[in-house]
């Protein structure tokens, strides 16, 4: 193109200023994630259903190493009670083959310092003064019983001395093992806590009951707990803890942790809450039974409970289907 002419300028058009649009936000876009300006979404917190999967999973950990820490810790002692009687049978040993070689030690003193007793002088009245190779023999022949006295010891010392020391060495051995175990346990236990922490507020899980959601009340929570931490303990008539219960004395040392105090009594019970419809009912309302009310239970919600059911049965969980519902009740 000769120099003295320009090249015409041409206008983008609307497509084409709308494409160069979406070019120069994508390329920011990039640059700012890249800088670190755009930032991902947060991750959800984990579901109760996933923390209960993780503790499960560590639970599997948990479980062989504290029964592998058993199993040591009963080798352990007995291993240390061995070792024990092995000593004692020792020392006496030692003792016996100390005093035969003072002994010993004492003949040949007297012998080299102040000459033949009169019982070795016997014996040496033949033998030429100065001889003191033969004397040496004669020394040797009187000292021959302790010798084999000591022989004999010393033999039956080393043989539980070596037994002694083996059994020592195992011993250490599994002083190491009972420590490292008790490492692994104490990491398991720790994550295990740590999950069981996680889990939401809301969220009631306490050995002896299922694990239960949407528990929104505290005084709930805190009954639930108290009442599920009850199971096992035996049902005893007009017994409200703290280790035997009947019906309404469970349900009242329930919710008396959580600061409300229930009649102990069915009947005032029923009178003390509100009512709740059976749709309504949520965990933490006491349950009631049968036209006279003569029994109550504190509901967990997917229509089980734990209640005191009677005599010969201890504090449980079980279904609230398994009696005629009279209604439901709310004390929160």
């Amino acid at each position: 193109m000769p120099p003295h002419r320009h090249a015409p300028v041409r206008f983008a058009g609307p497509r084409r200023s709308r494409r160069v649009v979406h070019r120069l936000i994508a390329v920011l876009a990039a640059v700012f994630v890249g800088a670190g300006m755009l930032t991902a979404p947060a991750h959800a917190a984990p579901s109760v259903d996933e923390i209960e999967a993780a503790i499960d999973k560590q639970w599997e950990q948990l479980e062989p190493t504290i029964e592998k820490y058993n199993e040591v810790r009963s080798k352990l002692r007995v291993n240390r009670k061995k070792s024990k009687e092995l000593e004692k049978k020792i020392q006496p040993l030692a003792l016996e083959s100390e005093l035969a070689m003072g002994r010993i030690g004492e003949l040949a003193s007297q012998h080299y310092m102040t000459g033949p007793t009169v019982e070795a002088g016997a014996l040496l009245a033949d033998i030429k003064p100065g001889d003191l190779a033969e004397q040496l023999t004669i020394l040797d022949r009187l000292a021959a019983h302790e010798r084999n006295q000591i022989a004999g010891v010393l033999a039956i010392r080393d043989k539980f001395s070596a037994q002694k020391q083996k059994l020592d060495q195992l011993i250490a051995d599994q002083v190491e093992q009972e420590a490292d175990l008790a490492a692994k346990k104490k990491q398991i236990d720790a994550e295990i806590k740590r999950l069981k922490a996680s889990m939401p507020k809301t969220v009631v899980s306490v050995e002896g009951c299922p694990t239960i959601e949407g528990v929104v009340a505290e005084a709930a929570r805190t009954a639930i707990k108290r009442a599920c931490q009850q199971v096992g303990d035996p049902y005893v008539w007009g017994a409200t803890g703290p280790n035997s219960f009947d019906c309404s004395g469970l349900t009242q040392y329930a919710y008396k942790a959580a600061g409300i105090y229930l009649t102990h009594f069915t009947g005032a019970q029923w009178n003390e809450g509100r009512s709740v419809s059976r749709s309504e009912a949520r965990p933490g309302d006491l349950v009631f039974f049968f036209s006279d009310l003569h029994h109550v239970g504190l509901y967990l919600g997917n229509g089980i409970m734990v209640h005191a059911p009677r005599t010969g049965k201890p504090v449980q969980v079980s279904s609230i289907n398994n009696m005629p519902v009279a209604g439901f009740r709310r004390v929160t």
